[in-house]
């Protein structure tokens, strides 16, 4: 009799197929479409020592790249033709603008050097999922479906939902009724919007959600089921290009509290900041000593922009914060209204035209 554990290995990595499942899922080998999997590191190629450490795995500095990744759920080649593009190895909080430039460079060279790529899948790091999400949603000019996954579980984790998501992130980059959607993110058998949706939970598998509006489908069983299709202005479509950038502008987010005076928005303009973003008060106001120096940073020509610390919701721009000069975040949460209005001061600085950025995406 084998052991338990190669039991639970052999049905993690390897299950024997039904012939239903074979019928459903199993594509021949001619008419598999070929997608490239990017690895950039994150929770989904990291392992632990022991099925049940699903916490601090981090300790142990373990993370695989993306054809390591391939190679452990070799069932996703019977999916597509998975082209593993090794990027990065790192936890997601490494991941800023350098990488966000070499990655985007990366998706553009991928599609050229492939004219049949159907779609990219990304393994990312759940921490600032969302926000590479976002910024590839408003500078990519690629057409084909790019489909950013993680996994809440280590690859090594009893349970993991590291092969799933890869699975479905292939299933769905592959599918023709993603193309047309923007930047698009894949967890526990969801679809969402890269411009709407954001992380809720530390450690639960449903953390991702889209707090306003939904998913905009499903990866289930049989097929990838959509529902709804993004309104904002997404890629390729967009008029950012941030090829020939060293940097992005500075914006900081000043978090509104009670009690706060003002400290945090004036250190971030004595530090140099171009843009501000205020995560106030539901539903968008900022403490009244913040707003004196949101007034004050506005007069020094600095664009300032009203977010909400609740999550929801859009932000009315009220007569007092129009007096001030201070515009409207819609309805994007701090850390998306940041990197907006940073990609943004990065073609113009005239507060009309940032307004009417914020209305187009």
């Amino acid at each position: 009799m084998s052991p338990p554990g190669d039991i639970a290995a052999a049905s993690i990595l390897r299950p024997p197929p039904s012939p239903r499942t074979a019928q459903e899922h199993r594509v021949s080998s001619s008419n598999r479409p070929k997608v490239a999997f990017i690895g950039t590191g994150g929770t989904i190629s990291s392992l632990g020592v022991h099925p049940l450490e699903l916490q601090d795995y981090g300790i142990h500095d373990k993370r695989m790249h993306a054809s390591q990744i391939v190679e452990r759920f070799p069932v996703v080649n019977e999916i597509a033709e998975v082209i593993p593009v090794d990027f990065r190895n790192v936890p997601s909080p490494e991941i800023y603008f350098a990488e966000w430039k070499e990655l985007a460079a990366l998706c553009h060279r991928t599609v050229a050097e492939h004219p049949d790529l159907a779609g990219i899948v990304i393994g990312h790091g759940t921490a600032t999922l969302e926000e590479t999400a976002w910024v590839l949603n408003l500078v990519l000019k690629i057409d084909v479906p790019v489909v950013l996954i993680g996994s809440q579980r280590p690859a090594s984790g009893l349970s993991t939902d590291a092969a799933i998501n890869l699975v479905n992130g292939v299933r769905t980059a592959a599918s023709p009724d993603s193309r047309g959607r923007g930047v698009l993110v894949l967890l526990n058998d969801e679809i969402q919007a890269a411009r709407e949706v954001t992380k809720t939970s530390n450690w639960r598998m449903q953390t991702f959600r889209t707090p306003d509006f939904g998913i905009l489908g499903h990866a289930d069983g049989d097929r990838i089921a959509y529902y709804r299709k993004p309104e904002r202005r997404h890629m390729p479509d967009t008029e950012f290009d941030i090829a020939g950038l060293d940097a992005l502008p500075r914006v900081d987010i000043a978090y509104a509290y009670a009690g706060s005076d003002g400290s945090a928005m004036r250190a971030f303009i004595a530090a140099g900041a171009k843009g501000l973003v205020s995560a106030g008060f539901a539903p968008g106001m900022p403490p009244a000593a913040d707003l004196a120096a949101m007034e004050e940073a506005v007069k020094q020509g600095i664009v300032v922009v009203q977010s909400s610390r609740a999550g929801s919701g859009r932000i009315h721009r009220s007569k007092k914060l129009t007096d001030a000069g201070v515009l409207a975040a819609d309805n994007l949460n701090p850390q998306k209204a940041r990197l907006l209005l940073a990609l943004a001061l990065t073609r113009t600085s005239d507060p009309a035209e940032v307004a009417r950025i914020f209305a187009a995406y």
